[in-house]
């Protein structure tokens, strides 16, 4: 087992950007860690998106040996949907990663907010979309974008846990009011178009059954995958 030490060894040994996005747990400051194993590689992620994750990839025999190595009581594994399936390990439940590189065209209409704007921020998720794990002020997003109609902020998308060369988006919200106006789609571009221009790779998380977000993620250039979240023992 290879111990790996920072995120540019990470991504040189995987192009899997589900990793490369945890491996961020490695810059200077953080608490992470990773390892390499035949041709798997997992990535301690303390805090990650609101959770403590040991996120793997690679075939299922050489996942197993890092997950048996380095699982611990609190974390939540996390590999892909087809591997859980060959691990036989208990889950705690599934749900969607998607991803695209290239480059977007930034959309008219969206702008990045200051920070005296985040409390107009935090009353649209409220409203919107108050499962949201992306808040303002709060540890994981850095900037939000939004858009307004006649004034008032009506849409908005997080930049949040962004790795080295993988961006990541997060708490997007538009008001019931003014669904069904391509909204979500604009301020997503926006965001999505400045991570592609400054990281090369973005990803983000959706629920499975969210067929609408993920046909919206879709139009944007996004390819799903079905992730596994993992109980944090063999046998739970």
């Amino acid at each position: 087992m290879r111990v790996l030490t920072s995120p540019a060894d990470v991504s040189a040994a995987t192009d899997d950007p589900l990793v490369r996005w945890a491996a961020q747990a490695l810059l200077p400051g953080r608490s992470g860690s990773a390892w390499a194993h035949g041709a798997a590689v997992g990535v301690l992620a303390p805090g990650l998106y609101r959770f403590d994750r040991l996120v793997l990839t690679g075939p299922a025999d050489d996942v197993a040996v890092l997950l048996r190595a380095h699982v611990r009581p609190e974390v939540r594994p996390l590999v892909t949907t087809a591997v859980a399936e060959e691990l036989g390990w208990p889950v705690r439940g599934s749900f969607g990663w998607m991803e695209r590189g290239g480059s977007l065209d930034a959309p008219a209409g969206a702008r990045w907010l200051a920070e005296d704007e985040w409390d107009d921020v935090e009353a649209l998720l409220r409203k919107a979309n108050p499962e949201s794990w992306a808040w303002p002020r709060e540890p994981g997003p850095s900037r939000w974008a939004g858009v307004h109609v006649d004034g008032v902020l009506v849409s908005v998308a997080a930049d949040a846990w962004a790795a080295p060369d993988v961006g990541f988006v997060a708490g997007v919200a538009t008001h019931p009011d003014h669904r069904g106006r391509s909204l979500s789609r604009r301020v997503c571009s926006f965001v999505v178009s400045a991570l592609l221009a400054e990281r090369g790779t973005c990803g983000l998380m959706v629920d499975a059954a969210n067929e609408a977000a993920i046909v919206l993620y879709g139009r944007l250039g996004f390819t799903y995958r079905g992730v596994t979240a993992l109980r944090d023992s063999p046998h739970a």
